[in-house]
């Protein structure tokens, strides 16, 4: 068979044909597309023609185009159905993609044609536009953090390292997914599955039979908090799921990860020193929004001790519903969830369980989802039988705009699956480019547990912000009008990607959507008007969720702003680090931990959150603000989605982020919304939140 990969795509939207890749075509692809791209880059180095746009930053953007082919078809299907040939293909390509980056960065050539072609554009010889002059002032950027300043010897081991972390990060992430599959928690006596639906104990029966097992089967997902523990009403087995989640990767033992992420963050030390930085924060930090580790600090600082504060306030309340059903019992995280529920249904608030059989997926997809966007944005999805994901779960809708015209392609994935990486992500396939000529083609894949056979997929309420939050992604992608294809959707800094996603949640409490998608499945009624009120009270406002999360960002900060010499000595320290950071940042509170340990979080070991895991906070201070003013422009509308579409989702990186934010909005964002959000209107003093060095 020819290998498809090699040629761009006939496909409509310039799909990669799955359905007859085989996984040597990825190697293939990959192998080659390496060595094109490098022979195309010594083209436009040798040049000796004057640098122009054309000659530099067009054929730099025209490069590679096999190269990416395949790398975004393979990863794609990898992290959503991997096997022992991709993973043997990740692990053999990540340091060589290291190293193929390294030889372009450390190109002394190439960055001689981009400083040339900055200095004649200085000269006025050249006359740049807005997204030429960013795209030009990004790439010397990272030429600079690349090492091309360095000596030959400090760039030579700068070579080593990135190597070693590629390979590092590659054997973190296999460690993950084999350790979360291994630490399901099978159950044989069906009495102990006592407070979990009907719906949830036929998935964990699939599961098992899945496994080859006999029983039921609770299987883990990548955070600490598991779903199952706000049912579950047998403690013992809470506590059997809870630990078994916390303890991923944490033992001697094949899934052991502490070696790896200890590793880690000692190369990322040096690397971070070797690049002139007083640690690797400092290096991330600096390609951010936030600009440098006193922003974060002072941010963490300030909204850490006040949300745990709130969440200390809740926990006593639980302390005391727990001893009123369980005498001499003591709040314990595994508690947490279980006893907030019992303790709502108390005070007539909403029990989440309750709202499953409105959630039906297919609903909330169609009339939630997409009709959120229609209504901002005018644009429609339509359903694509004839083309084929890249698992036979995944399903392809063409989006096209108000007017008819296509825009691109969505592909959506919903399940879960032992060949799947933890957690939700938005990908891009295709990046939007006018210089190429390129549609955008982008991903959402989420892990809910997939329906039992002939039931129906109902979601939580969680799994439904889940959704709505990868396609704020999506729309990031979808919705780039941009030039440059390396400029494209969401090709920002990471403490301001996430920012749009998150403010695709607040369509998810929007009424006149939930009166659409919010319907039984069994009766079609609609969820009854008291809920509703109560949802969107509830919005944002999330005690514990809140907490986890700012203790995992200090967690990333402690492990990133320590000196290589103060890290853990052996693999037996780790937990004690992690204890020692928690506690030194206010943030220590047994029956609330980190929404990850440092063994399963893969956002920072195994993606590409390495001191930047606070984006998520960051955002959200930008999403707070932005939701205020929707709210003032009354919501749900054309002009308002307009607004943000053209002013912050079209420009994707093609300039500045917060430029952008500041061209939507009129000004920097207001902190006051988001401390309002979470009960914190008036802010403590500022601190520092992870430890200095």
């Amino acid at each position: 068979m020819t290998n498809s990969l090699l040629s761009p795509s006939t496909l409509p939207f310039g799909l990669p044909d799955y359905a007859n890749l085989r996984d040597d075509d990825f190697r293939e692809a990959i192998d080659r597309g390496m060595a094109e791209h490098l022979a195309e880059l010594a083209v436009i180095a040798s040049n000796t023609d004057p640098a122009t746009v054309a000659n530099v930053l067009e054929a730099w953007e025209r490069s590679g185009s096999l190269l990416t082919r395949a790398m975004n078809a393979f990863w794609v299907a990898k992290s959503a159905d991997t096997n022992d040939e991709r993973d043997a293909i990740e692990e053999e390509f990540a340091p060589r993609l290291a190293q193929h980056e390294d030889a372009i960065l450390l190109n002394p050539d190439l960055y001689r044609r981009l400083t040339e072609l900055r200095r004649r554009a200085d000269e006025g010889q050249v006359s740049l536009d807005d997204q030429e002059a960013h795209l030009l002032t990004e790439q010397i950027k990272d030429f600079e953090r690349g090492g091309i300043a360095l000596p030959e010897n400090d760039q030579e081991r700068l070579r080593e390292l990135n190597t070693e972390l590629a390979t590092l990060a590659t054997k973190y992430d296999q460690l993950l997914v084999a350790g979360r599959n291994a630490a399901g928690v099978l159950i044989t006596d069906e009495a102990e599955l006592d407070g979990l639906s009907a719906d949830d104990r036929s998935a964990a029966r699939e599961a098992a039979k899945q496994a080859g097992q006999d029983g039921w089967l609770i299987t883990i997902t990548n955070t600490t908090d598991q779903p199952a523990l706000a049912d579950l009403t047998n403690r013992a087995v809470r506590e059997r799921v809870f630990r078994a989640s916390t303890e991923r990767g944490a033992k001697p033992g094949e899934h052991d990860t502490r070696g790896v992420l200890l590793a880690m963050t000692r190369l990322r030390d040096e690397r971070a020193r070797l690049l002139g930085f007083p640690h690797h924060a400092a290096y991330a930090a600096q390609d951010g929004c936030a600009g440098s580790t006193e922003a974060v600090n002072e941010i963490l600082g300030r909204l850490g001790p006040a949300a745990f504060e709130i969440a200390r306030a809740r926990g006593q309340q639980l302390q005391a519903h727990l001893e009123s059903i369980e005498p001499g019992a003591r709040l314990e995280p595994w508690d947490w969830a279980y006893v907030e529920r019992l303790l709502r249904a108390q005070e007539e608030v909403l029990d989440q369980g309750a709202l499953r059989p409105y959630l039906e997926l297919e609903n909330v997809l169609t009339h939630g989802v997409f009709a959120a966007a229609t209504a901002l944005y005018g644009i429609t999805f339509h359903r694509r039988d004839d083309l084929v994901g890249y698992t036979p779960d995944a399903r392809v809708y063409e989006v096209r705009e108000e007017n008819g015209d296509v825009l691109g392609a969505v592909v959506i994935d919903p399940y879960t699956r032992p060949t799947k990486q933890g957690g939700a992500w938005m990908t891009s396939i295709v990046d939007q480019s006018h210089l190429l000529d390129d549609s955008p083609v982008v991903t959402n894949t989420c892990n809910f547990p997939p329906p039992a056979p002939g039931s129906p997929s109902l979601l939580s309420w969680d799994n439904v912000i889940t959704l709505f939050h990868e396609f704020g992604h999506d729309l990031h992608g979808l919705l780039s009008d941009v030039r440059f294809p390396s400029c494209s959707g969401t090709a920002v800094p990471r403490d301001f990607v996430e920012f749009p996603s998150q403010v695709n949640e607040i369509w998810a409490f929007e009424p006149s959507l939930l009166a659409d998608y919010a319907v039984h499945h069994e009766t079609g009624e609609p969820m009854p008007p008291e809920w509703v009120e109560q949802l969107r009270d509830m919005a944002g406002k999330d005690t514990f969720g809140y907490a986890e999360l700012l203790a995992a960002c200090i967690l990333d900060q402690a492990w990133h702003q320590t000196a290589a010499a103060d890290l853990p000595a052996d693999v037996e320290g780790v937990e004690a680090f992690e204890r020692a950071a928690l506690e030194r940042a206010g943030v220590a509170h047994a029956p609330i931990p980190p929404r990850y340990r440092s063994t399963y979080f893969h956002h920072i070991f195994g993606g590409g959150y390495s001191a930047a895991y606070y984006s998520y906070l960051w955002s959200e201070i930008m999403d707070a603000d932005t939701v205020a003013w929707f709210t003032e422009q009354g919501g749900l509308s054309r002009d308002a989605g307009e607004h943000f579409r053209r002013t912050l989702l079209a420009p994707g990186g093609s300039v500045e982020a917060m430029d952008s934010y500041r061209a939507f909005r009129g000004g920097d964002p207001d902190l006051s919304h988001l401390l309002k959000r979470i009960g914190a209107e008036q802010p403590p003093p500022a601190g520092q939140a992870p430890p200095a060095e």
